[in-house]
């Protein structure tokens, strides 16, 4: 503590061969006090506060049954719903490996392989009636091309929202740089009964993170995955 009372925050003791930029990471994670919160309460990773405040502003856990979580390393989402909808079976699916989760069925694959969808439905044992997308393709740095390759995996989530979503069902996505592109707002709001973007609290404010926020999915039968 400095003498004003004021931690100043930890400081980061310099590593051989570690970047600046790691460095700036590695202080930055430390002096968060989403990332220190969430170690004190239990949650893998600071993302399950960006859940737990979408949930407390749009309601999307109550009365969930079956839940899918696309993205779910390192789990922080996953442990939010067990905790909310302790009921609910959950399925979640992503490259990196995910320690067990009680509860949850994880598949360590590819999302956008062919036999990705019918492995997670297969699983859940029915319809899902909330789609939770986490996912962001890896940055290569240059901006439009990270965009355009995250935007790749909403548009996978959505149509697998869409072809897999309980009458009624809620699908919730991250997106960057200004939300959801035209075409596919399109898509959502002829599929969905109210379509939203937030950027909860505990989203970084220099990160251009926001999400997506569709409910009321309006059933298969009247369903449009393309921008006719």
């Amino acid at each position: 503590m400095s003498r004003s009372g004021r931690d100043p925050g930890e400081r980061v003791k310099t590593a051989k061969g570690r970047t600046a930029s790691s460095n700036r990471w590695l202080a930055r994670q430390l002096n968060d006090p989403y990332v220190k919160q969430a170690k004190a309460e239990g949650w893998r990773s600071r993302a399950a506060f960006k859940l737990i405040e979408l949930d407390t502003r749009f309601t999307l856990l109550r009365g969930v049954e079956r839940v899918v979580d696309l993205g779910i390393a390192p789990g922080g989402w996953a442990q939010v719903v067990r905790k909310q909808a302790p009921k609910a079976r959950v399925v979640g699916i992503d490259l990196l490996p995910t320690e067990p989760i009680e509860g949850v069925t994880i598949f360590e694959m590819d999302f956008m392989a062919d036999a990705a969808p019918s492995a997670l439905t297969e699983a859940l044992g029915g319809a899902p009636d909330l789609v939770l997308s986490d996912m962001a393709a890896n940055t290569v740095g240059h901006k439009a091309t990270d965009h355009l390759r995250t935007m790749g995996l909403v548009e996978t989530a959505t149509d697998f929202a869409i072809q897999t979503l309980e009458e009624g069902g809620a699908f919730v996505a991250k997106v960057f740089a200004g939300g959801t592109d035209t075409a596919l707002l399109a898509i959502l709001k002829r599929n969905f009964t109210t379509v939203k973007h937030a950027k909860p609290p505990a989203s970084r404010k220099d990160s251009s993170e926001w999400y997506v926020i569709a409910q009321g999915f309006k059933g298969r039968r009247d369903a449009q995955t393309s921008d006719e």
